[in-house]
């Protein structure tokens, strides 16, 4: 219980980060094709029109190593008070957040890229939170 409290604002903002990265995941999973279809619309004018299933597989990779870790670090957290599994997951989370937003950007598409700054804000200060 008392890692709970101690670790309040950590456990939530992970809880948040596993829910945005494993539905983001699962729906990949679930909804390829049409993830696809919509990606190389989305992409048709940029450079990264020919590599779009490529960066699909490298995104979901990176979106499922987030959700995990971050999963695995609360565990930690509420058994062993340790915050490693949980630092690598919200840098994980970051990761794969500024690749989403690299590619909002390259596809001009600037109201997307301010979503993902907003998801962005949380996991960094997670980071910073989790810092030795």
């Amino acid at each position: 219980m008392s890692s709970i409290l101690n670790y309040a604002t950590e456990i939530l903002l992970l809880v948040f980060l596993i829910i945005t990265f494993v539905q983001s995941g699962i729906d990949k999973v679930i909804n390829w094709q049409g993830n696809l279809d919509w990606l190389k619309g989305h992409f048709a004018k940029t450079p990264l029109k020919k590599i779009v299933p490529l960066l699909l597989v490298i995104v979901l990779i990176t979106e499922v190593i987030s959700g995990v870790l971050c999963l695995l670090g609360v565990y930690q957290i509420l058994t062993m008070a340790d915050v490693t599994l949980a630092r690598y997951g919200a840098i994980f989370s970051c990761i794969a957040l500024l690749m989403l937003l690299f590619g909002q950007r390259m596809a001009q598409d600037y109201e997307g890229a301010k979503t993902i700054a907003i998801y962005f804000i949380p996991a960094i200060f997670l980071v910073y939170m989790l810092q030795p």
